[in-house]
């Protein structure tokens, strides 16, 4: 059920796909798998897809990228691509991607049920298969959790008490501009940019990854910040004695921020019944062998988080809103722009 060999792609189309050709896991050689997944989840995905070809028989090979670029690639391919499964880490580039035009509509009762109704597109283009809490961390030696505010934390941080002694993400990270877009959706542009100049008002440290955030809270080079709970649940299972802990944002409030991994079928694929298959397992069975290895959330929730996760303790999330975080994603990027967030 593979498809047939490509045709001849349009020279711009060629020079779009060069700069990932080298990303390709067997895609370009050898034996070709039963299903090919384009991919910006780069995470250890090997022993969740051992698992789901040791139990079905179909082999899946990956290329890896930038969400943005392999969307570019994907409609620069057309017809012709060879992907069968689009697999990104945004839920606004998931929203994005049905909007492109790039994905078909999956009907399947299975995804239905394991995944929330808004952690998936209404039209089943698309469906969340792991979830990431964008959440407040601190130095527990410095910082309350008294002193933060329960009922909107977010905001919370551009309280005058915390000058100095905030570090975030980069205004270029789709975590940042996910979660700000969030903002826009939940208060309005106007009062988002206020946010957001509070943050810079208080002297608001920008790092380049949610690693070196927490490395530096650790090491007492700032004392409170925002990151993704996978980030601190990797470095916690390195060194349990790591001085970060974490609070889970807007609890009395809008709940926190979260954003999804998800995966969608390519329009076109000839493969589409095997992709659903793929898609479906990653919701059910193979819930706990896709999300545990990176300390993520699963979407299902008849699906326990791993134990260091689970010992975060439970948390209400903001729904997920993918059209707001893609639609909002540029007035976002404004909103930091204007505040000046760099």
């Amino acid at each position: 059920m593979r498809r047939p060999p490509a045709r001849t792609l349009p020279a711009l189309a060629m020079a779009l796909l060069a700069p990932l050709a080298l990303s390709g896991c067997g895609l370009l050689g050898g034996e070709e798998a039963d299903l090919q997944v384009y991919s910006a989840r780069h995470y250890d995905l090997e022993e969740a897809f051992e698992e789901f070809t040791a139990e079905t028989g179909l082999t899946v090979e990956f290329l890896y990228g930038d969400d943005a670029e392999l969307l570019e690639r994907l409609k620069a391919e057309g017809e012709d691509t060879p992907a069968d499964l689009f697999m990104t880490v945004d839920a606004g580039m998931l929203w994005n991607a049905g909007e492109q035009g790039v994905l078909e509509p999956v009907e399947s009762p299975v995804l239905e049920e394991a995944v929330p109704q808004d952690l998936r597109d209404p039209d089943g283009e698309w469906y969340g298969l792991a979830m990431r809490a964008r959440t407040v961390v601190y130095d527990p030696d410095a910082v309350d959790p008294a002193d933060l505010d329960a009922e909107d934390t977010y905001a919370g941080l551009g309280d005058p008490r915390w000058k100095g002694r905030i570090c975030m993400r980069d205004e270029t990270a789709s975590y940042t501009q996910s979660l700000v877009a969030s903002l826009i959706d939940l208060h309005g542009r106007e009062r988002a940019q206020e946010i957001v100049e509070s943050w810079v008002a208080n002297d608001v440290q920008i790092m380049s990854n949610d690693v070196e955030l927490l490395e530096a809270i650790d090491a007492g080079g700032c004392e409170v910040g925002i990151s993704n709970h996978y980030y601190l649940a990797r470095l916690l299972d390195e060194d349990p004695d790591f001085g970060v802990e974490l609070y889970w944002a807007s609890q009395d409030g809008a709940g926190t921020h979260v954003n999804i991994s998800g995966a969608g079928v390519v329009a076109g694929s000839p493969s589409s019944a095997e992709a659903q298959q793929l898609l479906e397992w990653l919701a059910t069975d193979g819930q706990s062998a896709f999300v545990d290895g990176n300390h993520e959330l699963p979407v299902n929730p008849a699906v326990e988080p791993e134990p260091l996760v689970a010992g975060f303790g439970s948390f209400s999330r903001m729904p997920v809103d993918a059209s707001a975080y893609g639609s909002l994603n540029a007035e976002a990027v404004e909103v930091l722009d204007a505040a000046g967030y760099r």
